[in-house]
């Protein structure tokens, strides 16, 4: 038998092992979804003979997020769970600080990400997303570093401000005129992606026009994050023989990934058109340090795409929440403008003697005192994190703060999303959107609470490093949003989380806005 044939008895061997699991799978899936509907008290996933928890996870893909938070709730804030008894998937779910502290600060370096992660988001491996240990360190380093660049900042503070004034309040304006819906979380995907990528090769990609050009590259970021869950869920064996066969999501992927790596090299030649002298370092983007740094170009455009989904994903994800979350709750609107009336009547009045539109655009100098603004935006990431759930992997048997023993091999995952929403944290309330939670007796200044009771921006030494830089482009274009313009959700729309690893809008968010007279 040659070498072709023995490939072709293999891969049809593999597929009527997966239409004979995946049948199997759907059928048990069917049955618990059945069973459920009897029994719908009962929160605990079952642990089936041979298929483990995986049947009863898979059912729970609807609703994942609120399921696994259930659990959590019902459970202590920790549970166990397995996978198929041969795939070696073995859970320990978490939403105690306690033990995330020990996870990701106390005993960090028994719990890396692993290579499995690294497997997961193989468009992103080598980059600081995906490495462990002295490699990360080193990474972290040489990117603080660029962050720290005092052009680089200045020119992502002006890239925000002209966006804002030349690119989202005109298409808002369009809006309100023509009294249209639009898609919120589409605009803000837009907007982001021109910030993000600005900085990254000083070009600005121009995503965001009334024009609305096509967002492949953004899909394909999309597409990246929901193979992402799909590939946490699925045993490996089963995802890589579907990559190998470039079938079902892996396909999709393949896709993406293409699209992905070619949009880099076509910035990248841009970027060179804009300085042709390789050698000339011009300090205000993030490729001119990074070529230095890595002459192999597949590699190079893995790192660029990780700082493209790492920059992208944390305010676009975040800024449609923050905007259903605000015009759910117009009390909360007037508290924002009430503090910010001062400065926006400054504003307005240099406006008006310039003589140009009334529009008032605030810079990142206007909006870094606006206390009750940022409170807004923390608890919205409280409720709604970009990042819903972070993964670890366990080298050596540890004991947890919460008595759990675990087993080198264990995958832990802990619920960002579930310890947001834990009563024993954050109170009886803890479901509502409330920002005052936020602020001090006086309301002056924000209250402290550590970052491994609110995870929206990473604990320990994964803390992120441009979470400053998040924070003030948020607030530059909400305040901008909020001081001129009244918003409205449109009624009748589904409000549900996208299957991801991201917190997305599964609908995205049709709103209706108007100008403020």
């Amino acid at each position: 038998m040659d070498k072709a044939t023995t490939l072709q008895a293999m891969a049809l061997s593999y597929l009527q092992e997966l239409a004979i699991s995946t049948f199997l799978l759907i059928s048990l899936c069917m049955y618990i979804k059945f069973w459920r509907l009897r029994n719908p008290l009962y929160l605990y996933p079952v642990d089936w003979p041979v298929v483990g928890m995986l049947p009863s996870l898979v059912t729970m893909l609807h609703n994942f997020q609120d399921q696994i938070t259930a659990i959590l709730a019902a459970s202590g804030r920790n549970f166990k769970a397995q996978g198929p008894l041969v795939s070696g998937m073995r859970f320990f779910v978490t939403a105690d600080p306690a033990n995330v502290r020990h996870i990701f600060t106390s005993n960090h370096v028994n719990y890396p990400k692993g290579q499995e992660f690294a497997d997961i988001f193989d468009i992103m491996s080598g980059s600081i997303f995906t490495v462990d240990g002295e490699a990360c360190r080193q990474l972290r380093a040489m990117f603080q570093s660029i962050l720290g660049n005092p052009r680089l900042l200045a020119l992502m503070a002006s890239s925000c401000g002209d966006k804002v004034k030349n690119g989202l309040l005109p298409f808002l304006t369009h809006m309100a005129i023509t009294k249209a819906p639009f898609d919120m979380q589409d605009l803000m995907t837009r907007l982001v992606f021109d910030l993000t990528v600005t900085p990254i090769f000083g070009v600005d990609p121009g995503c965001l026009s009334i024009s609305k050009p096509s967002t492949h590259v953004a899909i394909a970021m999309d597409t990246v994050m929901e193979v992402g869950l799909f590939r946490h869920i699925i045993p490996p064996p089963f995802w890589k023989v579907m990559r190998w066969l470039n079938i079902g999501p892996e396909k999709k992927l393949a896709v993406a990934h293409t699209v992905l790596h070619g949009f880099v090299r076509e910035m990248a030649e841009k970027s060179k058109a804009r300085c042709p002298d390789p050698n000339e370092v011009t300090g205000i983007d993030i490729i001119s340090g990074e070529r230095a740094l890595y002459k192999n170009e597949f590699q190079l455009s893995k790192i660029l795409i990780n700082y493209m989904i790492a920059g992208r994903d944390t305010v676009g994800t975040t800024l449609p929440w923050v905007f259903y979350n605000l015009a759910k709750n117009p009390h909360v609107v007037s508290c924002i403008r009430k503090e910010m009336t001062h400065v926006a009547s400054l504003k307005a009045a240099a406006v008006t003697s310039n003589g140009a539109s009334r529009m008032v655009v605030f810079d990142q100098q206007d909006t870094k005192d606006l206390v009750y603004l940022q409170a807004a935006l923390i608890e919205s990431l409280r409720l709604y994190p970009p990042g819903p759930i972070e993964r670890k992997v366990v080298l050596a048997n540890d004991v947890l703060p919460s008595g759990h023993h675990l087993r080198a091999g264990e995958t832990v995952l802990i619920s960002i999303y579930a310890m947001g929403r834990m009563e024993a944290l954050w109170g009886k309330d803890c479901h509502d959107y409330r920002p005052k939670r936020w602020l001090s007796e006086d309301g002056a200044s924000l209250r402290y609470v550590p970052s491994h009771k609110f995870m929206a921006f990473n604990t320990g030494p994964r803390m992120c490093l441009g979470k400053d830089i998040a924070m003030a482009q948020m607030k530059t274009i909400v305040a901008a949003v909020v001081w001129n313009f009244d918003m409205e959700v449109v009624e009748g729309q589904n409000i549900e989380p996208k299957l991801s690893c991201l917190l997305q809008l599964k609908n995205g968010l049709r709103m209706m806005v108007k100008e403020r007279e």
